[in-house]
């Protein structure tokens, strides 16, 4: 059993929570906090003293509807991993599509099937800590990484992200429509070349697909570079053959004993020669040398 710190906290948002007993009781039951709110405003008014792992709310309610309150969350930066489940007596098709645009992951049908709603929970509670953790560390190694949503919008941005946005005058607000294109075709072949975005004064501002993350998501690295840093670096490490084999198959996000399988050595012996690389590069993380060699790849 989880002690009282480690439970997953649910925020419940319904403005006939008695009605909902029986699924806070299962709630309480299944290892969970559970958080109510009366409506829409008491939620956000909540949110600003925790932060759940999954949010259930009612898509109909008086005064801020669900919808806007999803809106509402979803603007709100440490709160974009938070997934929300709506729970809904609406199944149409303009209510369900309404609640996906709204930023909702999910939604159940009332009358609710609790074993239904506490599947559908877990499934999304550990997805949600696994994001999380990925997202912590990214921001831990310093990379500019930048989720868009299916709409261009920037569903998530790490803080490397927003300081190379910031500096180039793009407002993360804004559809990506305007300042990189359709990012389906920057994903259409992660190994393709970065793209050159911006420019200014000496230093340029480039995208690199990481790839398709979800439904109509895409994750994106960006980079900021002094024109032919990179390139001259690489070439001045003097690397060896199989030193820059290794590195070309870091940059592509493979692991050491993905490397060592696909180059036919064992993992202690691919870290062997990440040492020495780290070294000539003179960097002292894989984040940092990957970035060097997929900013080299472009120039």
């Amino acid at each position: 059993m989880h002690s009282e710190f480690q439970k997953p906290v649910v925020l419940v948002v319904d403005d006939a929570p008695d009605s909902l007993g029986f699924l806070c009781d299962a709630l309480s039951d299944g290892g969970y906090t559970v958080l109510i709110a009366h409506d829409g405003a008491s939620a956000l008014s909540r949110l600003e003293w925790v932060v759940p792992d999954a949010i259930l709310l009612d898509a109909v309610m008086p005064g801020l509807s669900g919808f806007d309150t999803c809106r509402r969350i979803r603007d709100e930066p440490g709160l974009t991993h938070v997934p929300v489940i709506f729970m809904t007596g609406l199944s149409g098709t303009a209510e369900v599509v309404e609640g996906f645009t709204a930023g909702g992951t999910d939604y159940v049908v009332k009358p609710l099937r609790v074993e239904e709603v506490l599947v559908r929970l877990q499934a999304h509670v550990r997805n949600a800590r696994a994001v999380r953790i990925a997202r912590q560390a990214v921001d831990v190694a310093g990379l500019g990484v930048l989720v868009v949503d299916a709409l261009g919008r920037i569903a998530w941005r790490s803080p490397r992200a927003a300081e190379c946005l910031g500096q180039f005058g793009i407002d993360p607000a804004a559809t990506t429509a305007d300042w990189l294109g359709d990012p389906a075709t920057l994903a259409a072949d992660p190994a393709a070349d970065a793209r050159l975005l911006r420019e200014q004064g000496d230093q340029s501002l480039y995208a690199r697909s990481l790839g398709a993350v979800g439904l109509g998501e895409h994750m994106l690295l960006l980079d900021v570079r002094k024109r032919g840093e990179s390139s001259t670096r690489i070439a001045g490490a003097q690397l060896t053959p199989r030193e820059a084999e290794v590195l070309s198959w870091l940059a592509k996000g493979k692991t050491n004993r993905d490397i060592g399988d696909i180059l036919g050595m064992s993992p202690r012996t691919v870290n062997k020669h990440l040492e020495h690389i780290y070294e000539k590069l003179g960097v002292e993380t894989r984040a940092a040398a990957a970035a060097l060699a997929m900013r080299a790849s472009s120039d």
